[in-house]
């Protein structure tokens, strides 16, 4: 397998260094253990010099933002950072991803995911480390992610007893419409994984709460593009034109109805269409006009059939203003298909619910309803179960954050250590309960990614 080179560098170095050795007696496997790891990985968190490292890890990467697939310095920083936790990688994995682990380097396997790209958005924050990249910006919190997971390796380093398994860390590009995850998935590392889990950032939300739910969380999406064209001419003599502007009018309205009179009022849909590229003057009918937007719901097969009912009412309401269409869902800068729904796994919500109880008090776990945003998290959740969840960063006593995807959108950053404790107790504690599950029996030995 393509990863087996690492796992078994994993073993060697736990031969060379016998404090990485793990025995039944050194892990916790009484529920007093389990429930006393998460209380333990945040009091850690918390300390002053991982705050700060996590922090500025966070800050550095704040300044130099990067687009989907041109992440470089960022995942250079994060293999600088992790070579002198001591932990071995795989780089590069679809272009600038890395797949590191910590642990036994024997299964189970289970991953924290981080996304490291940012958005093509100029910073107005005015601050000490405010983008230095014109017209990028970290406005969806991806920089604070990839901290919470390099955090997240420094407690799992430290408490390397606890481990009876594998942690896989994932750094991936491109989760902002280039499909990232779909990537690191086909490069093949992924393989023998088990679970994963990743978070985002809520700017709404109290900071030391957490919301998620099982089963649908987010929506699936996709994009589209059409050009329809027609006849230009003389804006004074329209019968000697085919006007697309007519055309594409008529399809924007009648796309609308693809989620008011064809869909399920129970399945929730979204058809918008954002973008509509016509002529350049007051007085011209132009030759053709440029349309695009995205479609979402909650559902593979509803999605499936909003892409086809759209490429048929694009073109078939152009044929009535006497104009042809094209209909592209997919471009080079965003390649994929489709964006499946993110699902989470019922037991893995089972998980979440005592890990964050644990740390945060169950008062502070919120259940929380779908939303009609995407993440391509959801294809790791194709391959194998996954949870996704939300974690709170407002303080009630300072001013309200702005939403992400947004110019002016910042980070509390005292959630850093909120992030990176959870994903290192989810994963320490998955890999203690599902241990004993897992185990080979006999000679085979599923010890490779």
């Amino acid at each position: 397998m393509i990863f087996s080179k690492w796992v078994s560098f994993v073993l060697i170095l736990q031969l060379l260094n016998p404090t990485v050795v793990l025995s039944s007696s050194s892990s916790p496997s009484s529920s007093n253990g389990l429930t006393e790891i998460p209380k333990k990985f945040l009091d850690f968190a918390k300390r002053k010099e991982v705050v700060d490292w996590m922090v500025g890890i966070r800050r550095k990467i704040h300044e130099n933002p990067e687009l989907g697939y041109e992440e470089f310095e960022t995942s250079n920083l994060i293999r600088l950072e992790l070579d002198k936790l001591g932990i071995p990688y795989k780089y590069p994995v679809s272009v600038t991803g890395i797949v590191g682990f910590v642990g036994t380097g024997e299964p189970p396997f289970v991953a924290i995911r981080a996304d490291m790209d940012a958005l093509p958005i100029q910073e107005t924050v005015d601050w000490e480390h405010k983008s230095k990249n014109p017209g990028k910006m970290h406005a969806c919190g991806h920089d604070a992610h990839v901290s919470m997971v390099l955090g997240a390796a420094k407690i799992l380093k430290q408490h390397l007893q606890e481990l009876k398994g594998t942690v896989v860390l994932v750094f991936q590009p491109a989760e902002e419409g280039g499909g990232g995850a779909k990537k690191m998935l086909d490069a093949g590392v992924l393989d023998n994984v088990d679970a994963i889990f990743g978070l985002h950032v809520l700017h709404s939300a109290p900071i030391g709460t957490v919301a998620s739910k099982p089963g649908p969380l987010l929506a699936g999406s996709g994009l589209f593009d059409a050009v329809i064209s027609g006849k230009g001419g003389h804006a004074a003599i329209p019968q000697h034109s085919i006007d697309p502007i007519l055309a594409a009018s008529n399809v924007v309205v009648s796309l609308q109805h693809l989620v008011s009179r064809e869909a399920d009022p129970l399945d929730s849909q979204v058809v918008t269409v954002a973008k509509f590229q016509g002529g350049g003057a007051f007085n011209v009918i132009p030759d053709s006009v440029t349309i695009g937007g995205t479609f979402r719901a909650f559902s593979k097969a509803s999605l499936i059939q909003l892409k086809k009912r759209i490429e048929e009412v694009i073109k078939g309401q152009a044929a009535v203003q006497r104009c042809s269409a094209t209909v592209d869902f997919s471009n080079t800068k965003k390649p994929m298909l489709l964006f499946p729904p993110t699902v989470n796994d019922k037991d893995l919500h089972e998980h979440f619910l005592k890990v964050a109880g644990d740390m945060l008090g169950n008062d502070k776990v919120k259940d929380m309803k779908p939303l009609m945003g995407s993440e391509d998290f959801a294809f790791y959740q194709e391959a194998f179960p996954g949870y996704f969840f939300f974690i709170g960063m407002q303080d009630e006593n300072s001013p309200k954050l702005s939403s992400v995807h947004t110019p002016n959108f910042t980070i509390n950053e005292d959630i850093l250590p909120y992030g990176a404790a959870l994903h290192a107790s989810l994963a320490t504690t998955y890999l203690l309960e599902a241990e004993s599950k897992l185990r080979p029996t006999g000679g085979n030995l599923h010890d490779e990614l």
